[in-house]
């Protein structure tokens, strides 16, 4: 992602790249940023992150939810923006960054693709219009490195059903089913993950009621499509000092 975020940001004309981090100790420190792709970018990798943020107005995050925290204190205490694409907090750790957003502007969204946005959209309105007589049930897949599941996105495709529909995540999520689970109950929204080989991300929502099935699906086939995304967040932010964003409201879709 860090690459492909990299050569994204290279060949639009309206940003630069102005740093490259990696952990302290990465075999890949001190090398050029698109050393990979043969061609230099004159900017070398770095773990200074103090020192990449004072030459920058933007931070882009796609790491870990430990590290994306790390990274939000220190653009508090430089006043820098963030884009946060990073998936797997916490209630707790989301309030952290909730709070940190009245001081500095920050876009954080589960995909920063625009299809899924749209999608994300197409669902609210699936539910609002079948109601209740549909029950939910959400299908993601990715490569089988990704650490967490159900993805980011799944969830928060839940959550925007879920808030359509005006059920409780706490109650009625349900992951994965096993054994003898009794019949389903009407209010459930499912979650069911796939993990394999290099899927880039696939998700999507069944509404399925007696003699009628609506699907609403999204698939990425590069991560290409997270990268723009992010870049169109990060010239988002240009000019607001603080506020907590999604895209949503990048895409004016709220």
């Amino acid at each position: 992602m860090g690459r492909t975020l990299i050569e994204c940001v290279l060949g639009d004309k309206d940003l630069a790249l102005c740093a490259a981090l990696e952990q302290a100790g990465h075999p890949l420190l001190g090398k050029d940023a698109r050393e990979s792709a043969g061609v230099g970018s004159g900017v070398a990798i770095s773990s200074d992150l103090e020192g990449a943020l004072s030459k920058s107005d933007v931070l882009i995050d796609f790491t870990r939810p430990a590290g994306t925290l790390t990274h939000l204190e220190a653009c508090l205490r430089l006043g820098k923006k963030m884009v946060i694409g990073t998936t797997g907090f916490s209630d707790q750790e989301k309030a952290r960054i909730a709070e940190a957003s009245k001081k500095i502007a920050i876009m954080f969204a589960p995909n920063m693709a625009v299809g899924v946005n749209v999608t994300f959209k197409l669902a609210e309105i699936a539910a609002r219009s079948l109601g209740e007589g549909f029950d939910v049930e959400i299908i993601e897949a990715h490569h089988r490195h990704k650490v967490d599941a159900p993805s980011g996105t799944a969830l928060k495709l839940g959550e925007v059903v879920a808030a359509a529909l005006g059920r409780d995540p706490a109650k009625d999520f349900v992951h994965g089913r096993e054994g003898d689970t009794g019949e389903r109950k009407p209010k459930e929204i499912a979650f069911h993950a796939i993990r394999g080989g290099d899927i880039v991300g696939e998700h999507t929502v069944m509404f399925i009621g007696m003699g009628e099935r609506v699907e609403v699906s999204v698939k990425s086939s590069s991560r290409a499509t997270y990268a723009t995304g992010a870049l169109r967040a990060a010239k988002f932010l240009a000019g607001k000092k603080s506020g907590l964003y999604d895209m949503q409201d990048v895409l004016g879709l709220t």
